[in-house]
């Protein structure tokens, strides 16, 4: 029993073994071609082999099998989250959009002259003065004086003629006067004709402002339609109501406000 031992542990065998251990595959076939079954012929094969059984080594060739990779369809299912879209702002953007056509609507409205003299009838007034082009209201102050009569005081005295020039040249069909450091502006009362033609232009201009109030109404109509398959059946006719109210809401005040001005040239 020494004997095959001491053969085994020889430096020649051992210098064998080591190589192996550092070459696995080809350790492998070499165990393969000289196992006991395959006729072994070398004696170095059965002293190494019984050796290896005394010292406790198990040569058994295995098969290993790599872990299957998990697919990116599976990792997009498991970390997938489901956003759900915020459509407060629809409503918010309709009702700015439609707050913004009736306060250019009120611009508008301030524009037309009727028979009664108004602080603001001026304001849209463009002064040209020193090469800058500025509103009249932010060069001089207007006040009424009667109620067929203007006052118009720069806030620096040598532009008189400028605002003069101005006023002159508006579409208002007025002629200022001048009173010292002011200006003075007659308005003179509006005939039949003048009257009709100033509510027909009232008129338009509300019917205009209402077509970009339906517009709004449209846009965010459309945006939550676009958006409906993503929220409940309830939030999307809760929503579209909420738009047609807005929509009738703003609607009305654009009526009014022509209303106030139709009836403030007829009874001029």
């Amino acid at each position: 029993m020494a004997s095959p031992l001491k053969r085994f542990i020889s430096p020649r065998n051992l210098l064998l073994l080591r190589s192996s251990l550092n070459r696995p595959r080809e350790f492998s076939r070499t165990i393969s071609s000289n196992t006991p079954n395959s006729s072994p012929k070398s004696p170095i094969w059965g002293a190494y082999n019984g050796g290896c059984d005394r010292l406790g080594f198990d040569f058994t060739t295995r098969r290993g099998f790599a872990k299957g990779r998990k697919s990116s369809k599976d990792k997009d299912e498991g970390s997938t989250i489901q956003v759900v879209p915020d459509f407060g702002p629809i409503k918010e953007t309709a009702s700015s959009q439609m707050d913004a056509a009736v306060i250019a609507l009120s611009r508008e409205l301030s524009k037309i002259r009727t028979g009664r003299a108004s602080a603001g009838m001026l304001d849209h007034i463009i002064v040209e003065t020193s090469g800058v082009k500025m509103s009249l209201n932010r060069i001089a102050v207007v006040s009424v004086l009667e109620s067929q009569k203007l006052s118009v005081t720069p806030y620096d005295p040598n532009t008189i003629k400028e605002l003069e020039h101005a006023i002159n040249s508006s579409p208002l069909g007025l002629n200022p006067q001048v009173d010292g450091q002011r200006l003075v502006v007659p308005i003179p009362r509006l005939t039949k004709e003048h009257v009709q033609a100033m509510c027909k232009v009232v008129a338009k201009s509300c019917e205009d402002v209402k077509q970009s109030i339906r517009r709004a109404r449209q846009k965010a109509i459309d945006t939550i339609k676009k958006a409906a398959s993503q929220m409940p059946k309830d939030d999307v006719k809760r929503l579209e109501k909420e738009v047609e109210e807005l929509t009738k809401k703003f609607i009305k005040s654009a009526e009014d406000m022509c209303k106030l001005k139709e009836k403030e040239i007829t009874s001029s």
